[in-house]
C-alpha cells in the first residue's frame, strides 16, 4: 500500500514538472485573470437601459487580453489639494492672466489672446491673478517646445492649454501646472486636476458656431439606425435591417449600407458608433453636433469636460467584443429614451463645443468651480439649458433662483415686481409715470436711476410702495448693472418719457409671470437681412412679425442684469456705453442668446406706439432716422459670433380685449383707452 502511495506522489510531481516545461501554467493564468488594479473613476458613461445589456461589463471591469500594469502618468501624481494654491483666489472673483505670445503665432492663437484679454476672466496683472494660463503654439513644425516664464514656480497656478494633441512628449517638466489637451489617454490623466478637452477640426469656429443638425427628434422609418465612423474619416452606413454590427465586417452584404466621403456632412442616423481610438475622438465631436447618439466602443481616451457634464444622458459606452448584444440593445430602445438621449447632444454641442471660444470658457469655469467648492455651479446647472455659462454661481447656486428653471421644475412664478425708471439728460421727472406704476396692485416698489446732469428734485410724488433714487453714473448701460436694491425677481425697465397706465401695466406683469425667462414689452422692433448691404438691420415700422421689444418699457427677469454686467465681453459693453441706441439691441440679444425664444408682445394705447431713443449725460439729441441704429445690429451679431434672435407673430391680449361687449365685463378696463 505504502509503495502505490510512493509511486502515486512521485507520478504527480513528474506530471507537474512536465506542465511547467510545456508552458501551460502561462495558460492557465490568461484564462484566469487577475483582478483589476483599482484606479480613479473616469467619468465614462454608466450602461443606459441595464435590462436590455446584462452580458455587458461596467468600463471599469473591461479586461485586456494582455495583462499590463498600468503605466504611471508622466505628468506625475498631482491632484487639487497638493498642486494649486487657492490662496491667490480672492473671494469669488476669479481673475486668470495671459502670458504673452512668445514669437510669431498663427491667427487663431492671435483670436483667442484677444478673446481672453476682452473676458470677465482677465487680469492685465500677473500678481493679482488666480491662475496663469499659458497657450501652447500650434505649431507642429515646433513641436511642444515651449518657454518657460520666469514666475512659473514647478507650475503651480498654472494652466497649459493644447487644443490639439501633443504631437511629442512634453519637453518642459509640467510639474504642478493643470494640463489641458484634447483627449488626453486614460493613462495618462489626473482626474479632477487636468481637464480633458474635444478633439476640434482645424476649421472649427471661432465663436458663436453652427447650431445642431437635428432635423427629427425621434427615429424616422427611413432614417438609418447606424452609422459607423471610418478611421480615415467619413461614416459607414448600416441600413435598418442589419442583422450584424458595422464593426464585425458583416455591413458590406447589407443592401441598406452605403460609405460617405471623408469631410462630408454625417449622416442622418440614430447612433453613431466611434472606435476606441484617438482618431474617433473627432467623429465624436460630429456625432453630437448631428443629435445622432454617439455609442463610444471601449474608448482609449478621457471624455471632454468628464469631470462635469452627465454623458450617460448623451451618449453609450460599448464593448466592442460584444457585438450582436450591442446591436439587440440599440435596436430595442425605448423611443422616449432616443428622444431625451438626442435633445442632449443637441444642448451639449450648443452650450460647450460648438466654437473655440466656447471650449475656452469651460475650462476656466470647470477651475473656477473648484475653487468655489461648495459655491459651485451645481450638476443641474451643467447639465441643462442653457449651461453652465449662462447661469452664473455668482447670481445663486440654486436653479429655482433662475428665470429658465421655473418651467422645468413646473413651477409658477408669484409676487411682485420692482420698476426701474431711468432719467437721462433730456428728461423731466416722471412724476405722472410714477403715479401709475406705482399704484399697480403688483408694484413692490419704485427705483428712480437718475442718470441726467442736474440734481434730482427734493420732493417726490407720494406712493403707496417704497421710492427710492439711485446714482446712473451718467451711462446709458447702468440701467442693466445688478444693483442691490432690486427687491424682486421681476424688473419692469422704464424711461422717463415712457407713458404706461396701471391696467397695462397689471396685464403685462401677469403675462410675465407666465413667461419669467422671457421679455415682455409693448414695443416691438424686427430685424432683417438687407441683401443690398450684406448685413443685418432692424426696423420700427409696424408690422405682424417682430424680434426684439424695447426696454423703455418690459419686464423680465432681474438675473438679466448679472448676466448683462458680468458675462458680456468689455467690446460689448464699451459699445452700449458709447452708443447709446445700441443698449436696447444687446439687451433683446443676450435674453434669445439664453432662451433661444422670442419675447412677448402685449398690447398698448396709442400713446405708446413710439419709442424715443436714449440719451446719455452730455450726448446730443440724436436724429430719429428710420434706422438710426442699423450698423449697431450688425456689430452685436459679430460680437455673438451668429443671429440669436428669434422672430414672432404672437401678441398676447386680455380676454374681451376690444371686443363689442360691455366694460364692467372687462377685467382690464382702462386698457383700451387713449
Amino acid at each position: 500500500m505504502q509503495l502505490w502511495r510512493r509511486k502515486s506522489l512521485w507520478l504527480a510531481l513528474s506530471a507537474s514538472w512536465l506542465l511547467i516545461l510545456l508552458g501551460v501554467f502561462p495558460l492557465l493564468r490568461v484564462a484566469v485573470p487577475t483582478k483589476p488594479q483599482p484606479r480613479a473613476p473616469l467619468g465614462w458613461p454608466q450602461w443606459l437601459d441595464t435590462e436590455l445589456l446584462q452580458g455587458f461589463s461596467q468600463p471599469e471591469d473591461l479586461l485586456e487580453d494582455d495583462t499590463q500594469p498600468s503605466p504611471v502618468p508622466h505628468k506625475g501624481s498631482c491632484d487639487w489639494g497638493t498642486c494649486f494654491d487657492t490662496s491667490k483666489c480672492r473671494g469669488s472673483d476669479f481673475k486668470v492672466f495671459v502670458y504673452p505670445a512668445a514669437g510669431p503665432i498663427s491667427e487663431m492663437h492671435c483670436r483667442l489672446l484677444a478673446s481672453l484679454e476682452g473676458s470677465r476672466y482677465h487680469t492685465s496683472s500677473p500678481t493679482e491673478a488666480c491662475l496663469l494660463l499659458l497657450l501652447s503654439s500650434n505649431n507642429h513644425a515646433r513641436g511642444c517646445s515651449m518657454t518657460v516664464p520666469l514666475e512659473w514656480n514647478g507650475g503651480r497656478n498654472h494652466l497649459l492649454l493644447h487644443l490639439h494633441p501633443a504631437p511629442c512628449p512634453w519637453t518642459v517638466q509640467l510639474g504642478q501646472a493643470i494640463v489641458a489637451e484634447a483627449n488626453p489617454p486614460v493613462n495618462t490623466f489626473r482626474p479632477g486636476f487636468d481637464v480633458a478637452l474635444p478633439l476640434l477640426p482645424d476649421n472649427h469656429p471661432f465663436r458663436g458656431g453652427a447650431p445642431g443638425q437635428l432635423q427629427r427628434h425621434s427615429p424616422h422609418p427611413r432614417v438609418a439606425l447606424l452609422a459607423l465612423a471610418q478611421e480615415r474619416g467619413g461614416w459607414h452606413i448600416a441600413g435598418t435591417n442589419s442583422s450584424a454590427c458595422p464593426w464585425a465586417g458583416h455591413c458590406e452584404q447589407d443592401p441598406g449600407s452605403k460609405q460617405t466621403q471623408p469631410g462630408t456632412a454625417i449622416p442622418n442616423a440614430t447612433f453613431c458608433l466611434i472606435p476606441g481610438r484617438h482618431p474617433g475622438a473627432l467623429h465624436f465631436l460630429q456625432a453630437l453636433q448631428a443629435g445622432c447618439i454617439p455609442v463610444l466602443l471601449s474608448p482609449e481616451w478621457e471624455l471632454p469636460f468628464s469631470e462635469v457634464i452627465d454623458w450617460t444622458k448623451a451618449a453609450i459606452i460599448a464593448d466592442e467584443r460584444l457585438p450582436l448584444q450591442v446591436l439587440a440593445a440599440l435596436q430595442e430602445m425605448p423611443p422616449s429614451k432616443v428622444l431625451a438621449l438626442r435633445q442632449q447632444t443637441q444642448f451639449l454641442w450648443d452650450a460647450y463645443f460648438s466654437s473655440v471660444e466656447k471650449v475656452i470658457y469651460t475650462t476656466l469655469e470647470i477651475i473656477q468651480d473648484r475653487i468655489l467648492g461648495a459655491s459651485a455651479h451645481p450638476s443641474q446647472l451643467w447639465n441643462s439649458p442653457p449651461g453652465a455659462l449662462l447661469a452664473l454661481p455668482t447670481f445663486s447656486t440654486n436653479p429655482s433662483d433662475f428665470p429658465f428653471y421655473h418651467l422645468q421644475q413646473g413651477s409658477h412664478l408669484v409676487g411682485r415686481f420692482s420698476a426701474l425708471i431711468w432719467v437721462g439728460a433730456l428728461s423731466q421727472p416722471p412724476l405722472k409715470l410714477i403715479q401709475a406704476v406705482a399704484g399697480s396692485q403688483y408694484c413692490a416698489q419704485v427705483l428712480i436711476l437718475w442718470s441726467s446732469e442736474r440734481p434730482p428734485p427734493l420732493k417726490w410724488p407720494e406712493t403707496a410702495v417704497p421710492l427710492t433714487v439711485i446714482d446712473g453714473h451718467g451711462k446709458v448701460s447702468a440701467r442693466f448693472f445688478p444693483y442691490s436694491a432690486i427687491s424682486t425677481d421681476a424688473v419692469l425697465s422704464l424711461d422717463a418719457h415712457s407713458s404706461l397706465s396701471t391696467s397695462e401695466v397689471d396685464f403685462a406683469f401677469v403675462v410675465w409671470q407666465s413667461f419669467p425667462e422671457r421679455m415682455v414689452g409693448f414695443l416691438t422692433w424686427s430685424h432683417f437681412w438687407d441683401e443690398a448691404r450684406g448685413d443685418w438691420g432692424y426696423t420700427a415700422e409696424k408690422a405682424n412679425e417682430f424680434s426684439m421689444v424695447h426696454t423703455s418699457a418690459a419686464f423680465y427677469h432681474r438675473y438679466y442684469h448679472t448676466l448683462f454686467t458680468h458675462s458680456l465681453p468689455k467690446a460689448l459693453r464699451t459699445l452700449a456705453d458709447e452708443t447709446p441706441t445700441c443698449v436696447d439691441v444687446l439687451m433683446n440679444f443676450l435674453v434669445a442668446a439664453v432662451t433661444k425664444l422670442p419675447p412677448i408682445k402685449v398690447p398698448c394705447r396709442k400713446q405708446q406706439q413710439e419709442a424715443r431713443p436714449l440719451v446719455a449725460p452730455g450726448a446730443a439729441k440724436p436724429k430719429l432716422a428710420p434706422l438710426a441704429g442699423r450698423d449697431c445690429i450688425s456689430q452685436v451679431a459679430a460680437g455673438f459670433g451668429h443671429m440669436p434672435l428669434v422672430s414672432s407673430r404672437l401678441r398676447l391680449d386680455p380676454v374681451l380685449f376690444k371686443d363689442p361687449v360691455s366694460v364692467l365685463r372687462k377685467k382690464y378696463r382702462h386698457l383700451e383707452k387713449g
